[in-house]
């Protein structure tokens, strides 16, 4: 499998495997299937998981403990997350802490290559449209995140207890785009990387979403990029495979992608196969966050990487769908 450079960090392969799939959190799928599933992607030459405590409880993170019997081979680098939102500065440390030791112990670890803050990044001043009364439980505050979170990442790397330091990019963009800016920036961004530009049920601000800014800001800034949402959990594949409601983002989104559908029917191929290949070929994308179930859907995202980058034409023919068509803005960086 290619590799390529994530960031100023490591070489890793152009597939990540994600967690979300492993743990249940895209449609059902049974512990067996899930830990044959991790085995076939690093077999395969995936040498990067991104977990996560909170993709089924744990499940995806004793899922890859289960697959390796807790010893994960020595080339194979692991990421996982904390759900923080706004809490006291002198919570976060301990915070980030335990729930980072709980995650080393289930994967028989004593240093996890890169650790997320995952939960959305706001400006002090800032009041979401929707939900703004529980807004201190989904987003961290600038302030708490510049003063309290940053530093306690980089006592974390002090301790050993991990390498680098990241944040999944789907908060406010204006806020996203000045961490990887900043001095002190994260090691690697997880930013959407698909065909609408769309982070489906984790966008939680009113403005435009700003992902191909977000992933020009890292780049310029030495900051990795790892794709996610290439298929936007599953409104780019041929149908949902789970029971949602027609008012979700995911539903929503799925009703927006028929042309994508429409003209990937048209070519005979899979969406969701060509979904990958379109986020494999986005320019500044390192690797392409799988959130795969089973081995069936692995081989997909699989066959997407041996086939490479989509063509100009196909690019083109996309290009002109205008799904991912938002309110122009500058871009920065």
């Amino acid at each position: 499998m290619e590799t390529r450079q994530l960031g100023s960090l490591w070489p890793v392969s152009a597939l990540t495997l994600g967690g979300g799939g492993l743990g249940q959190v895209w449609g059902e799928t049974d512990r067996d299937e899930a830990v044959a599933t991790a085995r076939a992607g690093v077999d395969a030459g995936i040498n990067l998981l991104d977990l996560a405590p909170l993709y089924g409880r744990g499940e995806a993170e004793q899922v890859v403990g289960q697959a390796f019997d807790q010893a994960i081979p020595a080339h194979v680098r692991v990421t996982t997350k904390c759900y923080l939102g706004t809490i006291a500065g002198e919570d976060v440390y301990p915070r980030l802490k335990k729930t980072l030791v709980r995650s080393l112990e289930t994967l028989g670890r004593e240093q996890m290559d890169v650790f997320f803050l995952h939960t959305n990044i706001r400006p002090d001043d800032y009041t979401y449209l929707e939900n703004s009364e529980t807004q201190d439980q989904f987003s961290t505050r600038w302030t708490l995140y510049e003063q309290s979170v940053v530093p306690a990442f980089h006592k974390l790397i002090s301790e050993g207890l991990i390498g680098a330091w990241g944040i999944t990019g789907v908060g406010v963009p204006r806020s996203v785009m000045e961490a990887l800016r900043a001095d002190a920036a994260p090691g690697v961004v997880q930013a959407v990387s698909n065909v609408l530009d769309s982070a489906g049920n984790m966008r939680r601000y009113d403005e435009p979403a700003e992902p191909r800014n977000i992933i020009r800001t890292a780049v310029n800034n030495g900051v990795g990029v790892l794709g996610i949402r290439a298929v936007q959990a599953g409104a780019l594949t041929r149908e949902i495979d789970r029971p949602l409601p027609d008012t979700s983002p995911e539903m929503r989104d799925y009703k927006k992608a028929e042309p994508f559908r429409a003209l990937c029917s048209a070519w005979g191929e899979d969406p969701a196969l060509i979904a990958h290949q379109y986020a494999l070929s986005m320019e500044g994308v390192d690797s392409v966050v799988l959130g795969v179930k089973n081995r069936a859907e692995l081989s997909v995202g699989l066959e997407a990487e041996r086939r490479g980058a989509l063509s100009e034409d196909a690019l083109s023919a996309i290009a002109k769908l205008r799904l991912n068509f938002q309110i122009p803005r500058m871009p920065i960086d």
